[in-house]
Parts: structure tokens; sequence; C-alpha cells
């Protein structure tokens, strides 16, 4: 869940760093993800790098680039709760709209689907 996740999030990505390049935090928590779902990474630092990412969501006006940073930290967070996966679904298709959906369908295994669409 945590690698899907960040695929989500990374896909939305350059919508924050267009708004704030020099700004590497949700660039950072997608890369935690991976690293936690990798064995590379602790719970407790994946969770500071989501923390990091919500911050920069939190200094960016645009709601595109917001839903982008949300998107990167909660792939982070799923190294907490698998939940935070489909969190970072739904801020992705906040800043793309809603064909990103099909996208994220088609990347998850079929039988994760209700856990992340609800069906």
């Amino acid at each position: 869940m945590a690698v899907w996740a960040a695929e989500c999030a990374e896909r939305v990505l350059s919508h924050f760093e267009r708004r704030l390049p020099g700004d590497d935090r949700p660039r950072k928590a997608v890369e935690a993800a991976r690293a936690w779902a990798r064995g590379e990474m602790s719970t407790s630092d994946a969770r500071a790098a989501a923390f990091a990412a919500h911050a920069a969501a939190r200094d960016v006006a645009d709601g595109v680039a917001r839903a982008a940073a949300r998107s990167a930290g909660h792939a982070a967070a799923t190294a907490h709760v698998a939940d935070h996966a489909r969190h970072a679904a739904g801020y992705a298709v906040k800043a793309m709209g809603a064909g990103e959906q099909d996208w994220q369908r088609r990347r998850l295994p079929e039988h994760l689907w209700s856990m992340v669409f609800g069906k």
C-alpha cells in the first residue's frame, strides 16, 4: 500500500514543486514511503516525513499544490496506518481531477480495491 500511495503522490508532486521549488518536504515524504516499504526506514522516521509534508501543505496557498503535498504526507503516513494510502489517493484526485482515480485503480491489485475505493 505504501508503494502504491507513493506512486499516487509522485504523479501530482510537480504541482507543489512548481509553487515552492525549493521545498523538498513532500518529495522526501514520497521517498520515505518507499524507503519504509523496502525496510530501510523506521515507522517513526516515515511519520516525521509525513508531518513535514503536511507542514509544507500549510505553507502553500494554491489548493492544487496543497493537495499534492497532502498526498505525499499521507503516502509516508501509510507506514504508520495503512488507511493513509486511500487519503494519499484522494488528495491526488483533488490535485489532478476525477480521471486520476482510473489510473489509481489500474495500478492497485484488485483484492485491495475495497480497502481504498470502498467497492
